[in-house]
């Protein structure tokens, strides 16, 4: 693409004065001679779009550069003055053809000399021509380096963004790999303690287990899973842990039966819920668990409220919650931008947690 740019410019440029010659009955000499200029600066522009800002100005070697660019339009503007020179010499030693000598006759009725005329179209080969050619070496030599830093900076960026992307990548494979082990070291004990008390229950919380263990090892794999999916999981969880509270324990569960089933990452909210099951119980006292999700095409609103029993409890939570809490904020933070609200509001005997994410 960047090719077919430089070509469709430059056959545009060189067409052009053809065209006006064409058009416009210009002489030959002069066409010729903005010809020569314009592959001169040609010369000029590629000289420093190839070599010498790659291998020089990119290095850091600006000395060398601003040298090399000197000498580089110093050596063409000789060559340009003296081919222009011998061309006009030549041109001068023509007698005009036949339409322009009609047109000088008409000019010497008038009082006007034909070598006036003809000295329109000759290039000035003294101070205003070496400012003219300086002029345009110096717009070409920074038209040239302006490009090369802008497509370096472009690759810069693009390289960033692949970085970036790679680094989201590890990090949500280390931050799901890390609650993994949290999560599961709390449900076994669960397990294990609901062995010697209801073998029955036992039996199904393990068979519940290896469902959520599927959907980890399989579904949550490919860094996306259904939304559908994501609630399953969170009700099995919940279902284990229902096992273990007691009727002082207030719980609350309301998910969305009825939503489009939409993709988000994996794992996102079980965090929350771990904790608030592994803090906000207790066995000999009055607690409450409130869980609670609202969906839409645009925002999905999730809500976990629980109590916290005794001081002792509350110091444990700030501990072992931070984890959990600080893996969502990184999760929420590479995956949703500026596309997420996370509010947590912590009193002596309530914690909750708001997530808000807007899918649009």
């Amino acid at each position: 693409m960047k090719v077919l740019l430089h070509i469709a410019a430059w056959a545009i440029l060189l067409g052009f004065p053809f065209y006006n010659s064409y058009r416009w009955n210009i002489p030959v000499e002069f066409v010729r001679g903005f010809y020569i200029i314009i592959i001169v600066n040609g010369i000029i522009f590629y000289g420093n779009y190839l070599a010498l800002i790659p291998r020089f100005f990119m290095k850091n070697q600006h000395l060398k550069y601003y040298l090399t660019t000197i000498l580089l339009s110093a050596t063409l503007f000789v060559i340009s003055a003296f081919t222009q020179n011998v061309l006009f010499k030549n041109d001068r030693a023509r007698p005009p053809e036949r339409s322009n000598r009609d047109t000088f006759e008409r000019h010497e009725e008038h009082g006007r000399p034909s070598e006036r005329r003809r000295s329109f179209f000759r290039l000035p080969f003294g101070p205003m021509s070496a400012y003219n050619f300086t002029f345009n070496a110096i717009v070409f030599t920074v038209f040239a380096l302006g490009l090369k830093v802008l497509e370096r900076h472009s690759e810069i960026e693009k390289r960033q963004k692949e970085l970036e992307k790679e680094k989201l990548n590890s990090e949500l494979a280390f931050l799901k790999n890390q609650i993994s082990p949290h999560f599961f070291f709390n449900t076994l004990n669960n397990i294990y303690s609901l062995i010697g008390i209801n073998i029955q229950d036992s039996q199904n919380a393990v068979l519940k287990l290896s469902k959520m263990m599927r959907y980890l090892l399989y579904e949550s794999e490919q860094g996306k899973t259904k939304l559908s999916s994501e609630i399953e999981f969170m009700n099995n969880y919940i279902d284990l842990m229902r096992l273990r509270i007691t009727d002082k324990v207030k719980l609350k569960v309301i998910f969305p039966e009825k939503f489009e089933n939409i993709t988000i990452p994996p794992l996102l909210f079980i965090s929350i819920i771990e904790n608030a099951f592994k803090h906000g119980i207790s066995y000999r006292e009055k607690s409450f668990i409130d869980i609670d999700m609202a969906i839409t095409d645009e925002l999905i609103t999730f809500n976990c409220n629980n109590s916290i029993v005794t001081k002792s409890e509350v110091e444990t939570s700030d501990i072992n919650a931070g984890i959990g809490l600080e893996n969502l904020r990184k999760r929420l933070a590479l995956i949703f931008p500026e596309r997420h609200e996370i509010t947590i509001d912590k009193t002596s005997s309530k914690f909750q947690v708001s997530v808000k994410i807007h899918l649009i």
